[in-house]
């Protein structure tokens, strides 16, 4: 079972290369965060003609919303979306797959630019956010996938600057603290880390204000896969599709892609 994690950055203004990674790469489910669009104008008959027939969809207009597009079929009485946000905003979906595994779709807020929750509310909700989060899992007794958009790059390494990131969102280590409760809180295994141990380069999302990214290089690891520890002896390959960050109009994200053997 191939599994795909991506931020699209709208998913009505990438549907050529959702059309096009899908024909390539034939995942079984598909993840997306940041959809920006509502149930009612989601389309969900472009992805069902392209066989992925299985949907769940909480969306959101303009901003936020998350989806999975599955062809392999799901528990639709199992779908949950948590309001770990506290204010209604799409940034969960989760399904229970017919192995009884979890698969869970997740967007952390950005948390704006001043890492400073009195100064910037939006910080405070994202640290209130992951621990949120870290509640729900250290109960968790349920073999779950976690993917999503994470926001944080938590290791000196999956950024381009540890140095000159260090007060900039994302990679402070008050951001990187909570991440670590949380992956704590259940044993989570990093499966990008798992499978190409740092310092490998391992990069993400790249900035839309860089003229070429490719020269510059200002990456950051901010989308991540996580796996309960019972499922990483089903986790065989993970890789980051690097190449559709250079594809005409791109998200600023890549997808992520896990294979599993079930």
């Amino acid at each position: 079972m191939r599994i795909v994690s991506w931020n699209i950055n709208s998913v009505r203004a990438r549907l050529s290369h959702i059309e096009r990674f899908l024909k390539e790469e034939q995942p079984d489910i598909l993840c997306l965060q940041e959809t920006k669009a509502t149930n009612a104008v989601f389309p969900a008959v472009f992805f069902k003609e392209l066989g992925y027939i299985y949907q769940a969809i909480h969306g959101q207009p303009s901003y936020n919303g998350v989806a999975i597009l599955s062809r392999v079929p799901f528990c639709e009485a199992e779908t949950i979306k948590y309001d770990w946000q506290n204010n209604q905003e799409a940034r969960h979906i989760g399904i229970e797959l017919a192995n009884g595994v979890r698969l869970e779709n997740v967007y952390i807020p950005a948390g704006g630019d001043i890492p400073d929750r009195d100064i910037n509310p939006k910080f405070g909700q994202k640290l209130d956010f992951i621990t949120r989060m870290t509640k729900w899992s250290s109960s968790l007794e349920q073999p779950t996938i976690l993917v999503g958009d994470f926001n944080i790059a938590p290791l000196e390494s999956d950024v381009w600057s540890h140095r000159q990131l260090l007060n900039v969102v994302s990679h402070t280590a008050v951001e990187i603290a909570h991440l670590a409760q949380f992956q704590a809180s259940h044993d989570w295994i990093d499966l990008g880390r798992h499978f190409h141990a740092a310092p490998k380069r391992l990069y993400t999302w790249w900035s839309y204000r860089a003229k070429d990214w490719t020269v510059s290089d200002r990456g950051r690891r901010l989308d991540h896969m996580w796996a309960s520890p019972s499922l990483i002896d089903k986790a065989i390959a993970h890789r980051v599709c690097e190449s559709c960050r250079n594809w005409i109009k791109p998200s600023d994200h890549v997808p992520l892609l896990t294979e599993f053997r079930f």
